[in-house]
């Protein structure tokens, strides 16, 4: 899910505005002090580019309390973006769905908009080996999660993009084609063929991570082959709407899923009629139940997995619970499902499955149905210590009769994957990271429809068998740094490509007579030979990646554009895909930070003049847009360390996506937000983090969540609480060159003067510095139960702050994340679904133009460079829209 971090930017901020997962699944605080900096100490890594220095630092034990350290942060960035979403209550169901219809339901303006990164994205590319990014370690060209695959044996593959909807190549990978725009939800679940050739999708993806959407059901589509989706296309009604879905299976004559509320089925052989649940440990809990307003009713009725024994498919098998264990979490089944709840009992695993350590689960039976194999992920590990632990993987297992009662024998472990040849090879229990540290978010798992000893697992990796688990290689290792084939120059460079790391699923299919494995992770799809060659470490020599720029499902942080030459650069920050730079007569985007993006600045007139951040304010930059074909070490590297700090590097406390910009009337003024407010009045001069000033102080436990500056006028926006008990958030107001002007707003937590909700973004006017305008994220009083949640997503001030007004008029009820201002006053607003525009002197709100899909807009920027509108979407790109076609 995320990149390891790196060496200047691996230190945890953890005030009390970061939450955290505690045991039973609730969201609660983290410590009210910083986690202690982790500085290095020796270099075990040293010639090797940044993060994989740090990633041998790790295996070689130098910081222990590291260990789990890329779990926390997932966890982490799962909880921001649920905050911004949720706080300060419990979101009703139907409220996408409600917010959907809505927006249909408005005008559109002329025009279209252009996508710009539908080019391939090589995160190798040679131009880019700069100490601060990835290139080199193998994983080719990239894409976004892919979080559903299926395949035929005619070459039809189907992909799901976690935010970016189902896509479908005709060549056995490749020359993508979308086939699900025109859906209400893009989020994406499983992908399934049944039987009778049909194609099943499940929306509301079922990953309890970053940035994770519910659904609005599953749909059927007849005819894949040539067909596309549409809303009629869906199964049953409103009954899993809201919900996420992990599990998707067919057995006689029945389609099955796991969801986030229990377990449901549907007549395989129609789309009519309702939905069934079938079983929910907890029905109390649910919508309607008595229990359902406790603060942990969402964790409590968590499917999943589900398995049809293929011998009976009365015999069905679920796996239940929360990854941070509960008291119902475990094994269930029933031997008829037609005699309804009550034949539902819990297992009792023989073996060696401990069966109070249940966690998440996935299923994988042969095709004969005689062996059962699951991975487990272990809830007693994910609630130790940060840094006690190097994995949360249990184990995978198998129960040789098929039955999940067992007996189950361990057949995998961290230690045993890691002596595969696995990248993440642990040195000493306890210390680096190991296989499955991020087991309650990274899983596949598929057993060879023509061997039953032939089994693939995905966990950070790709694993394979071949002898039902007496041994494991490590086909797709996470990169290539620290093995002996690497080099950083192609030219000596002998290890072959890898798939992209982190998996979450996994199809088998065939093209032109072979049969072929695909997988879908954090970068894409990729495919090899289902029986292929390995070289002396283990790992796969005939990885291809499918990513070949026609499937753009790029998830999006942010945007930033300025001139370049006689057009412009484009550069973004991706989840877990770095930092992408698309400059004029490019046929290949490049790669020129690695590990997560986030915020993203560029000089309007000098796009090459850029600032990334990795996570949590660690930032850098370059002048030059990152080029240098070669530096390993920080002397020769040609960005600079920026992240602010005031005694060592990282002991500012900042959300995992940190916001900072440029003041809007000049470029040489910038603003960063943790828990203090930085200033910077060198601009591109910067060269080192102590040049920030701090200028002033939130609060502790709180951090910035947005910020703007318009003629030396600040306006910085905070939560802390950030989670929902205790939801609190402010703006503070000051200018750059005076520190006893800074002041928090008085905005009452009733709600009263602006909605109690999540401050996602301002758009601060050039020529007026006490004109601005906020975006408020989360929906209204509606579907929020929250104190204060109010009504409305835009507000207005003419006066620094001191009144507000809303504007939203009718503007849908939808989480709004950021806006801009045009030449001439108009507004454009990012949602989580798509864009929408106001003119000058105007009070209504329409959709913008055509043809971007319905998916989250995280970022919208309009450059004056080429008079365009730039929207970054996390699940579908970066698009570009021009206001002379209004």
């Amino acid at each position: 899910m995320f990149a390891l971090r790196t060496a200047r930017s691996r230190w945890l901020a953890a005030a009390t505005a970061v939450l955290v997962l505690g045991a039973g699944g609730t969201l609660v605080a983290g410590g009210d002090e910083l986690l202690e900096e982790l500085g290095l100490r020796k270099e075990p890594g040293a010639g090797l580019p940044m993060q994989a220095r740090e990633r041998m630092e790790m295996m070689a034990g130098e910081d222990p309390s590291e260990a789990g350290e890329e779990a926390f942060e997932a966890s982490t960035i799962a909880a921001q973006w649920a905050q911004a979403r949720t706080a300060p209550g419990v979101v009703a169901p139907g409220a996408y769905g409600a917010a959907y219809t809505q927006l249909q339901g408005l005008p559109a303006t002329k025009g279209s908009w252009a996508e710009v990164t539908k080019i391939k994205y090589d995160s190798d590319d040679p131009r880019y080996r700069d100490f601060a990014s990835n290139s080199s370690g193998g994983s080719g060209l990239v894409t976004g999660r892919v979080t559903g695959l299926a395949a035929d044996d005619k070459g039809h593959v189907y992909a799901a993009g976690a935010d970016g909807g189902v896509w479908r190549s005709s060549t056995g990978g490749g020359n993508w084609t979308p086939i699900a725009d025109g859906l209400p939800s893009l989020s994406s679940a499983n992908l399934t063929l049944a039987a009778d050739g049909s194609l099943w999708y499940a929306t509301g993806e079922g990953n309890t991570g970053a940035t994770s959407f519910v659904g609005s059901g599953v749909y059927r589509l007849a005819d894949p082959v040539t067909g596309t989706f549409t809303p009629s296309s869906r199964v049953g009604g409103s009954e899993l709407e809201s919900t996420t879905i992990r599990g998707m299976r067919f057995g006689g004559g029945k389609v099955w899923v796991a969801t986030s509320s229990g377990v449901w089925s549907h007549d395989a052989a129609t789309a009519s009629g309702a939905w069934h649940q079938e079983f929910t440990p907890n029905p109390d809990y649910l919508a309607g139940g008595a229990k359902a307003s406790d603060p942990n009713a969402p964790y409590k009725n968590i499917a999943n997995d589900i398995a049809i024994d293929p011998r009976d498919p009365r015999h069905v098998i679920a796996a239940i619970g929360w990854r941070s264990g509960d008291t119902y979490n475990g094994f269930y089944e029933t031997s008829d499902y037609t005699q309804g709840p009550s034949s539902w009992h819990k297992v009792n695993p023989g073996g060696a499955l401990p069966a109070d350590d249940v966690g998440y689960v996935t299923f994988a039976y042969s095709s004969d149905g005689q062996t059962l194999y699951a991975i487990n992920q272990s809830p007693k590990l994910l609630n130790k210590a940060v840094g006690t632990v190097n994995s949360y993987l249990d184990g995978i297992y198998v129960s040789r009769n098929g039955s999940p009662s067992g007996p189950w024998n361990k057949i995998a472990d961290t230690t045993k994957l890691g002596n595969s040849g696995s990248a993440l090879k642990q040195a000493e229990s306890g210390k680096g990271y190991g296989p499955g540290i991020q087991a309650w978010y990274n899983q596949f798992l598929i057993v060879d429809p023509a061997d039953s000893q032939h089994v693939y697992a995905g966990l950070e990796e790709v694993y394979e068998t071949t002898n039902g688990g007496s041994t494991w290689k490590t086909v797709g290792p996470y990169w290539n740094f620290g093995f002996d084939c690497w080099s950083v120059s192609d030219a000596s460079n002998t290890c072959p490509k890898t798939s992209h790391s982190d998996q979450h699923s996994v199809a088998i299919g065939s093209f032109q007579g072979k049969t072929y494995v695909y997988v879908g992770n954090d970068g894409g799809v990729y495919r090899r030979p289902l029986r292929g060659t390995l070289n002396a470490h283990g790992n796969a020599t005939d990885w291809q990646s499918l990513s070949d720029g026609t499937m753009d499902a790029l998830q999006y942080y942010a945007v930033a554009v300025g001139r370049d030459g006689n057009g412009v650069a484009v550069s973004g920050g991706l989840q877990d895909n770095g930092v992408s730079v698309l400059r004029p007569g490019d046929t290949v985007m490049g790669s020129n930070f690695g590990g997560d993006g986030g915020d993203s600045m560029a000089d309007p007139a000098n796009g090459c003049r850029q600032v990334q951040e990795y996570t949590n304010l660690a930032m850098r930059v370059t002048l030059n847009c990152n080029v240098n074909p070669g530096a390993v070490d920080e002397e020769h590297a040609t960005s600079k360390n920026i992240q602010p700090y005031t005694n060592a590097p990282g002991d500012e406390p900042a959300r995992f996506i940190a916001p900072f910009g440029k003041d809007v009337t000049d470029v040489g003024r910038w603003i960063a937000g943790g828990q203090h407010v930085w200033i910077n009045t060198l601009g591109f001069g910067i060269t080192d983090g102590k040049q920030w000033k701090n200028l002033f102080d939130l609060g502790a436990g709180r951090t910035a969540t947005a910020v703007a500056m318009s003629q030396g006028t600040a306006y910085v926006g905070w939560c802390g609480p950030c989670n929902n008990a205790g939801f609190a958030r402010g703006i503070s107001v000051g200018r750059y060159d005076d520190p006893a002007s800074w002041h928090q707003l008085a905005l009452p937590a009733d709600g009263s003067v602006l909605p109690n909700r999540f401050i996602s973004g301002f758009a601060a006017d050039p020529s007026d510095a006490r004109h601005v305008y906020v975006a408020i994220n989360g929906f209204s009083r509606r579907f929020t139960e929250g104190p204060g949640a109010g009504v409305g997503h835009v507000y207005e001030s003419t006066d620094a702050g001191a009144s507000w007004k809303d504007v939203s008029a009718n503007l849908p009820d939808v989480p709004a994340n950021a806006l801009t201002i045009l030449p001439g006053g108009g507004l454009v607003l990012g949602t989580d679904l798509g864009t929408v525009y106001r003119p000058a002197g105007t009070t209504t709100w329409s959709r913008l133009g055509a043809g971007l899909p319905t998916t989250a807009v995280t970022d919208v920027e309009y450059s004056a460079a080429d008079g365009r509108v730039y929207a970054a979407t996390h699940g579908r790109g970066i698009w570009s829209f021009s206001p002379a076609q209004l």
